[in-house]
């Protein structure tokens, strides 16, 4: 049975007793039996049809509501509504004086539009609300930080020389939102684990939700790529030594997910882990910092000069004639020129030019003049030694 079936019979019952009460306890003169049955069966008829619309329906749209809002805005709902009661409750006193009546309906307006308008302004602003709030005691800290550091110089100048080294000063460590495809790229498990990452690794509820929806697509690689992601997420919270946390809040008008992580990180004023072009490129517009993986990738790949030896494995064929194409360890491409007849062999090549590209590192080389070194085996076929010619038979001599 299903609860607006429950709640229609309760409100049934409810109607029916209460009909029955008014009709024979506060009626002075009782109307007709034939009325009176047709009156109760009126109103039991409306209380089963309008009970689930006064009574469950305004429950579970409420409870939606509060189930798809974040903590910090019921927090803030709760501080803008008691704020918006106690200024209704101010008005009362001047409102409850209107004449014609109004001195009994103008307090309740009151109190409706306030808390109302209490609610929105609260949650529209509690950013700003949470950084008034945070400010003052922020600095405080930062004040008795600065005073303590000052006395401690100042006795440690007392007791030690004055050519003592002074302790470099900490950064201090802001939360990065991690945004889908950082995620399901997966480098960033191996950064975090070196410690070049300084700070709390966010992923909102709605970039969680992007990810469950590609795990669960049709398609069998998006499904991969999301249960890749769902991994990575695992073994950040599991073995990385950077703080992941996964919060609730959500960006009200925007319907795409890198919209609401750049409004996101416009709010609470943070970074954006990605590999994504687009979003590196929307966010900066927008004044937002941006760490991009694939840009990290690049700068740490290894320099190599003109000049240099270096051993590489000739793999394909190049563009051009009689240039062989092998690939660094971690993917860089060397152009090798008259490198083709070594194809499938490890050589030593000198680095002639060094290209950087919008595609990334671009090498030319060619083999090592004074011999090049071959690390394959080959096997060289010796033609065998030619037998000896037959004796040939002595020639017969004329007779005289």
């Amino acid at each position: 049975m299903s609860v607006n079936t429950i709640s229609r019979i309760i409100g049934a019952v409810v109607a029916l007793g209460a009909s029955v009460l008014f009709i024979l306890y506060r009626l002075t003169t009782p109307p007709p039996m034939p009325w009176a049955i047709g009156i109760i069966a009126v109103i039991t008829i409306a209380a089963i049809i309008i009970t689930p619309y006064i009574t469950v329906i305004p429950y579970q749209w409420m409870r939606d509501k509060i189930h798809a809002s974040s903590a910090s805005d019921l927090v803030a709902a709760s501080a803008g509504l008691l704020l918006g009661l106690i200024l209704a409750a101010v008005l009362t006193i001047p409102l409850q004086y209107l004449p014609f009546g109004l001195g009994q309906i103008t307090p309740f307006l009151g109190a409706v539009i306030f808390g109302y308008l209490g609610i929105t302004a609260a949650v529209l602003r509690k950013s700003d609300i949470a950084h008034l709030f945070q400010s003052t005691p922020f600095r405080r800290r930062e004040r008795d930080e600065e005073r303590g550091e000052e006395r401690r110089k100042k006795r440690d100048q007392d007791k030690e020389p004055a050519s003592s080294t002074q302790q470099a000063p900490a950064f201090p460590a802001m939360p990065i939102l991690l945004d889908t495809s950082t995620i399901i790229d997966g480098r960033i498990a191996d950064i975090s684990q070196t410690g070049f990452v300084i700070g709390t690794l966010v992923v909102p509820r709605f970039v969680l939700n992007e990810l469950q929806r590609i795990a669960d697509s049709a398609d069998t690689m998006r499904r991969n790529r999301g249960r890749r992601g769902l991994e990575i997420l695992n073994r950040l919270q599991k073995d990385a030594t950077v703080p992941i946390e996964i919060v609730d809040n959500d960006v009200e008008g925007i319907a795409d997910v890198d919209g609401k992580l750049v409004k996101m990180a416009r709010d609470i004023h943070c970074l954006i882990i990605t590999n994504d072009f687009n979003l590196n490129r929307v966010a900066e517009l927008q004044g937002v910092k941006v760490l991009n993986i694939n840009e990290l990738a690049n700068a740490i790949k290894p320099v190599l000069l003109p000049g240099e030896d270096i051993h590489i494995k000739i793999m394909q064929d190049g563009k051009e004639l009689n240039q062989g194409v092998g690939y660094l360890d971690d993917g860089t491409m060397i152009v090798v020129e008259n490198g083709r007849q070594f194809m499938g062999t490890t050589i030593e090549v000198t680095v002639t030019r060094v290209l950087q590209t919008v595609a990334g590192r671009m090498i030319f080389a060619h083999p090592k003049q004074a011999g090049s070194s071959i690390h394959n085996v080959t096997t060289s076929i010796v033609a065998p030694a030619a037998a000896p010619a037959p004796p040939q038979p002595p020639a017969k001599q004329r007779p005289a």
